[in-house]
């Protein structure tokens, strides 16, 4: 099988810094930001999204992580025990890969149960196969790609970062 890189680390480090800037100019009016990362490389982007977002925003962002298993085809109640049921702000849920939307539409579950005054997602790569009516407020990369084809996201393994095509 055929591995092909479609981004290299300070590509997607370019794609991070340019996703921020657009979180904050959407958000900028806004105290504070909760980023909501997806288990597994979602929430390693939520983290470099969130550094990023501390260089420049002025708002206050706090990081969670939504626990699921991705290969499930249901999920448990997701409970997020750092989020207060009261919030009223910004939630981005932050996820590697828009592939279906089956993953986003479970990870805004937890989100149903607070007031969430705006709820935005946000991708490193958009693959455009919807089967879940979710779109990506924000998106680093659009891949336009086979339903066989496989793509591979990789933040937490420095000498091999990148995003590949399989």
């Amino acid at each position: 099988m055929t591995t092909i890189q479609i981004l290299t680390a300070d590509q997607i480090q370019q794609k991070i810094r340019r996703i921020a800037f657009q979180v904050y100019e959407t958000n900028f009016d806004e105290p504070h930001v909760v980023l909501a990362g997806v288990a597994g490389e979602g929430f390693v982007l939520a983290q470099r999204l969130a550094d990023e977002l501390r260089q420049i925003a002025p708002f206050q962002v706090t990081l969670v992580q939504i626990d699921l298993d991705k290969s499930q085809p249901a999920q448990p109640d997701i409970s997020l025990p750092t989020l207060p049921p009261n919030y009223t702000g910004v939630v981005v849920i932050v996820d590697d890969v828009l592939y279906s939307g089956r993953t986003l539409a479970f990870s805004l579950q937890p989100f149903l149960h607070v007031a969430a005054g705006k709820i935005q997602i946000a991708v490193l790569v958009n693959r455009n196969h919807p089967r879940y009516p979710i779109a990506a407020s924000f998106i680093g990369y659009e891949l336009a790609t086979t339903l066989n084809e496989h793509v591979e996201v990789v933040l937490s393994d420095a000498e091999r970062e990148g995003v590949y095509l399989r």
